[in-house]
């Protein structure tokens, strides 16, 4: 795959996960809820922006220069430290849709993340080091996604470690 195809593939991802998370913020009527899912589409259109200036960049130079790409939410590391003060979106979750959205939310992450790995195989070095991050980036989301889906759907499980065991 050429860097180009690479970069407006990413943009569809990209623009398909912040649509994901605006329309759960959209349609969340939590104050907390909404908070939650505004900011991981606020992230993701950071994303969207950096991936166009770097296309428009590759377009206008062919050349792909790899800024640092920031993100708004935090590291999975300070989310850990601070899980315990972490008030869940499962408190207002009776229609179940907090866990619909998560879960469409999850997939979409897990597909990003998966195009970002590959990208991260194949393309030249001048590539890898920016779609690297973004691959950071997105599993950060998977995580922090996993983390409400299991709190949410009470499997007993935090940050991928059992809780509890019966034995």
């Amino acid at each position: 795959m050429q860097i180009e195809q690479a970069l407006k593939m990413a943009i569809e991802y990209e623009s398909k996960l912040r649509d994901i998370y605006f329309a759960a913020a959209e349609a969340e009527d939590d104050e907390k809820g909404r908070h939650f899912f505004q900011s991981l589409g606020n992230d993701e259109q950071g994303h969207l922006d950096y991936l166009k200036d770097r296309l428009e960049q590759w377009q206008r130079t062919g050349k792909l220069s790899a800024e640092k790409l920031q993100t708004t939410l935090p590291s999975v590391e300070k989310i850990e430290r601070h899980a315990a003060g972490i008030k869940s979106l499962a408190e207002k979750d009776s229609r179940g849709l907090k866990s619909q959205m998560l879960s469409r939310a999850l997939k979409m992450e897990i597909q990003t993340s998966d195009f970002y790995q590959k990208m991260v195989d194949e393309m030249p070095a001048e590539a890898q080091q920016m779609f690297a991050r973004f691959l950071e980036m997105e599993k950060n989301h998977i995580r922090t996604i996993q983390f409400e889906m299991d709190h949410i759907g009470k499997t007993g499980y935090w940050f991928d470690i059992k809780e509890f065991d019966m034995e």
